[in-house]
Formats: structure tokens, C-alpha cells, sequence
């Protein structure tokens, strides 16, 4: 299996906040509510407000203008999630959070389970995939802050007897932004049946990082960028390296604590089930006759991911995690521009401009609209987090896709993009 992690769909168009919205879906009509900004509505409503500019990532007097001042269009993004749900080729479930300095919006949409029918639950836990590298990047960035890891210093520095010697010299920053060169790790294959048959597989990230650098490098370090889960397992391995302590620990203390993130955890490396409710994950899978199963991969072993692609977590602690990180409340700002900041190579793969940073992806949407984030993707769920960097305008959205890794974007996806980051016409 070659562990990229989620497909990066054109590098520009599938790196970022790829979204989904949905809403109040389970017999494929869509219903909204709206409600002034004020306490959290119960679970399983959707609220819309008009910002007042005093919500997170409001903008002070005398600062440029917001990149969006008027409230997300809750007709857009009702017409979006219409038809989700049960009977849907491309997801059973869903749900959205849209906020920001310019109002909010969300909701949740489909069943939690095809067997029971029951309404998607809107605080559910879900896989987010590489969404994980988000939190790994800031924790790397921190440890830089604080003077334990110098971002431009060789990772062989930091693990010595790690790379073989003929491995030219890889920094972490290369590590952090996809340009080491380092070749992905084996393993059972792209195939979705092949990876089913090894699902409950513990993997080793040392073995990882062994085969993959044994192979020797793709490109020169910091000539060409390859978005590639081996080198959020390295940085795994340096954060444990450099603490004397679990890599789940430190984000733990250093980030969900902190934060009150009490939904967002790790599985290990042996748990396969998510705590707690969550709405199943389905990978549509073709049958002999023609037919297709939706078959349950709601557990899984993810410890081939790690590092790289293993969190759980809710759409509201997402959310949460978005509006301190891009706030400078998680990295300082010093070490957050690296977050911003795409370095000048192109993508191995497409040839295009680079789009990744440390942790995050810039993609400028049709009408020039900036935006920042990560995606994510397991079997059964696709994720997304980011938003405009002044916190104008915030999404973030899991969305039980039955084909969450596959080459194109999902069709919920696409929708919610362009009615939740595409800017009013004046």
C-alpha cells in the first residue's frame, strides 16, 4: 500500500478545506432553523447568525476589512445537502459547522446507521484522517518555539542511526512541508479489499520509517513537494524523540487539554472501535452480480496512520481547534507563518505550483477567495477544517462518504465549497 494518506485531488483542489454540508437530512428533505448567535443550540439543530463582529475572529475598528461580512447563505447550503442520507450514492451522513466573524451555520444530515435508521448525530465522533497532521505540525512548531528542534536543522541530528548514511541530509522543515524526497513505506496496497484484509494489522511506525528510507529518496530534499504520510510518521517518531514521551501525550497536554477538546482522542495502536456515539462509516463496494454493499468500516486498526491520519474527533472541537490555531493561541505567530507559507517548488505529481505548508493547504477558490486548511480521509468518512486566515469565514464538515478514497472529489463536497467559501456578488 502506498501510505500517502487522503488522494490530494489536483494538490489545489482537494487539499484544503474540501467540504460538505449538511443539515437535518434523513428522508432526503432538508429543514433549517435559524437562531440569533447566543448559547449552543440542542443537538440536531442548525443555527445561522448574522455576525455582530463580536464572535471568534472578529476584526477590530481601524483593521482591513474582513474577507467576508455578510452571514453564509443558509439557502445555499440547505439546496447542498438535499437528498443525503439513506439511498445516497455518495454519503449516508454528515456534518457541518460554518462560522466565523461573519455568522454561523450548521447542522447535521442521513442516519447514523443503515440498519437502524436512526437521524445522524451531530455531536458524533468521526475519523478525521489527516486532519491529524494539523495537530502534529503544531506540535513541532511549539517544540521549535520553546528552542528544542531548529526547523532548519537535519532530522538525522535529532534521530541518529535512523536514516542510512548515503540518505542525504533531510530538514525538519522539509519534513513539515512535503518536500523531503522520502519515498512512502510499503504495505498491502491501494486496493480497497486489500486494505480490509488488514485491517486490524498493528503496524509499527519504526518499521515504517526503516522501509521507506531503505528504498533511498525520490527527488532531492527541498526540490519538489509529495504529500506522503512517512514524513508525519518521522515527525511522530522526533516529537517522541525530543520528549521522552508518547506522541499522543504531548498533543494531549499541549493541545486538547489546553483547548478543552474532551471529544478529540487517539485510538492507539490497538483500539479499532471510536469511543463514544458516532454516525458508521460505509465504503461502497462492487458485488459479482453488479450490485454494490455498503459495507460497515466504522472499525478499524489505524496505526499505519498514526502520526499522520489516526485522531477521532468532533466537528465542534474541530472548529474550536481552528479558531485558537489561526488566532495564534496554539503555535506563536512566529512559528504559525510557517503554517502560511507554500514553499516555491512544484508538486511531484501534477507539475503545479505547491499548495502545502506545514500542517495546512492554501487553495484560492474561482473568485479569488484565500483559503486555508486540511482535509482528511479514512474508509467511511471524509473531514475537512479551515477557513479565510482573519476567521471571517470558518467551515469545518465530516461527511460518510461511500468512497472517501477515491480519486475525485465527493459531490457534497463540492457543493458546500461553493456555497459556503464563495463570496457574495455585490
Amino acid at each position: 500500500m502506498d501510505t500517502k494518506g487522503d488522494p490530494i485531488m489536483n494538490a489545489r483542489t482537494r487539499t484544503l478545506v474540501a467540504a460538505t454540508v449538511l443539515l437535518g437530512i434523513v428522508s432526503g428533505s432538508a429543514v433549517a432553523h435559524a437562531a440569533p448567535r447566543g448559547p449552543v443550540p440542542p443537538s440536531g439543530s442548525v443555527s445561522l447568525s448574522v455576525a455582530s463582529g463580536s464572535g471568534p475572529g472578529s476584526v477590530s475598528a481601524g483593521v482591513a476589512a474582513p474577507v467576508f461580512s455578510t452571514a453564509p447563505d443558509a439557502e445555499a447550503l440547505t439546496k447542498a445537502l438535499e437528498g443525503v442520507g439513506v439511498g445516497n450514492a455518495d454519503a449516508t451522513a454528515a456534518l457541518i459547522r460554518v462560522g466565523g466573524s461573519s455568522g454561523s451555520w450548521r447542522g447535521a444530515s442521513g442516519v447514523a446507521d443503515l440498519v437502524g435508521g436512526r437521524p445522524a448525530l451531530e455531536q458524533g465522533r468521526f475519523r478525521a484522517g489527516s486532519v491529524t497532521k494539523t495537530f502534529t505540525a503544531a506540535v513541532v512548531l511549539q517544540l521549535a518555539a520553546e528552542g528544542k528542534v531548529d526547523l532548519d536543522g537535519p532530522v538525522q541530528r535529532y534521530l541518529p542511526g535512523t536514516f542510512p548514511d548515503r540518505f542525504p541530509s533531510v530538514s525538519v522543515r522539509e519534513l513539515l512541508n512535503h518536500t523531503s524526497g522520502i519515498k512512502p513505506a510499503d504495505g498491502p496496497g491501494d486496493a480497497f479489499e486489500a486494505q480490509w484484509d488488514h485491517r486490524f494489522d498493528v503496524v509499527d511506525p519504526h518499521d515504517q520509517i526503516a522501509n521507506a528510507l531503505a528504498k533511498g529518496p525520490e527527488f532531492d530534499p527541498g526540490s519538489a513537494q509529495h504529500y506522503l504520510n512517512i514524513n508525519y510518521t518521522v515527525l511522530g517518531v522526533l516529537i517522541e524523540k525530543l520528549t521522552g514521551t508518547a506522541y499522543e501525550e504531548q498533543v494531549d497536554r499541549r493541545i486538547l487539554r489546553p483547548l478543552g477538546l474532551c471529544q478529540t482522542s487517539f485510538p492507539g495502536r490497538t483500539r479499532t472501535r471510536i469511543p463514544g456515539p458516532y454516525n458508521h462509516g460505509y465504503q461502497a463496494v462492487p458485488r459479482p452480480d453488479g450490485s454494490t454493499e455498503l459495507r460497515d468500516v466504522s472499525v478499524w486498526n489505524t496505526s499505519d496512520r498514526w502520526a499522520a491520519g489516526d485522531i477521532i474527533s468532533t466537528t465542534a472541537d474541530l472548529e474550536r481547534f481552528t479558531v485558537a490555531l489561526f488566532g495564534g493561541r496554539v503555535v506563536p505567530r512566529a512559528q504559525l507563518e510557517e503554517m502560511f507559507t507554500v514553499p516555491a517548488v512544484k508538486d511531484v505529481e501534477s507539475g503545479k505550483d505547491a499548495a502545502l505548508t506545514a500542517g495546512l493547504s492554501r487553495i484560492v477558490m474561482p473568485d479569488g477567495t484565500e483559503v486555508w486548511g486540511k482535509t482528511g480521509s479514512r474508509f467511511g468518512y471524509s473531514t475537512g477544517m479551515g477557513g479565510t486566515r482573519d476567521l471571517s469565514r470558518t467551515l469545518v464538515y465530516s461527511v460518510n462518504s461511500t468512497d472517501a478514497k477515491g480519486k475525485g472529489m465527493n459531490p457534497v463536497v463540492g457543493k458546500l465549497l461553493a456555497a459556503a467559501l464563495t463570496r457574495p456578488r455585490p
